[in-house]
């Protein structure tokens, strides 16, 4: 089986676990997440990190990895390298190869210790400041869109939050391998609050701050909340066609 890896210039005394990956991530027993990914926490040279495993692509995938398109892996670590301010720090990626074609891929960065992520305050009425947090939460969307990010899954559990002792909030987002780089037109920014999953009072506290700082037309508000709903519609139909309870 062969390889190839990327490690951040600043983390270089990691490049032996780097390349142990499989080992480190097969022992540790801190899973965080395990769906079609996993992720663990780990302990390496007293630095805290997260390996996140990706899943085996089917054989179609796997030749799509090797030959046309990065792994996730990849795009993972030059994605964070790139916007390296608003997620936690990359350390490196490695991807494995059985016969030419990719099989195991890892990113590891380092653990970013948040108290919480936008779900906590959409979920629950009664969180603390949570106006508070939903402002500055525009805010930061706000920032990421002046830098031609778009986030193309900025769903709740990918945004992590840690909340200073002034009230101060420093968010990051994660999950960070399907992005695009372009200046956004109004839609856009209106469209990349809708798999947020927020009720239209939190939209129009988000969509109103939003404005405070920076032009946008009087509509901005109606497709922030347009475009929530359509997702919301078209994720219950086909919850319904599963058999799925559907959400408000």
């Amino acid at each position: 089986m062969s390889y190839k890896y990327e490690i951040n210039k600043y983390f270089k005394q990691l490049q032996d676990n780097l390349l142990n990956v499989k080992k480190i991530f097969s022992l540790s027993d801190s899973s965080i997440h395990k769906a079609r990914n996993e992720l663990k926490t780990v302990t390496i040279k007293n630095l805290d990190c997260v390996i996140k495993s990706f899943k085996i692509p089917n054989l179609l995938n796997q030749f799509t990895y090797s030959y046309v398109r990065d792994s996730k892996a990849k795009k993972s670590y030059h994605y964070a390298l790139k916007i390296h301010n608003f997620t936690p720090k990359p350390i490196g990626y490695i991807e494995f190869y059985h016969a030419t074609l990719l099989k195991e891929s890892y990113f590891i960065s380092e653990e970013f210790k948040y108290d919480f992520t936008i779900r906590e305050p959409l979920l629950e009425k009664s969180f603390p400041n949570r106006d508070e947090i939903f402002r500055a939460f525009s805010r930061f969307t706000l920032e990421l869109h002046q830098k031609n990010i778009f986030h193309k899954d900025y769903s709740p559990g990918n945004i992590l939050i840690k909340k200073n002792e002034d009230r101060t909030y420093i968010f990051k987002i994660v999950d960070i391998n399907r992005m695009a780089f372009f200046k956004l037109n109004q839609k856009e920014r209106a469209k990349n609050f809708s798999k947020l999953w927020a009720d239209e009072e939190t939209l129009r506290t988000m969509a109103q701050e939003y404005a405070k700082h920076h032009p946008v037309s009087t509509s901005f508000t109606d497709e922030v909340i347009y475009y929530s709903q359509k997702n919301k519609n078209i994720k219950n139909f086909k919850k319904r066609l599963k058999g799925k309870s559907v959400i408000d």
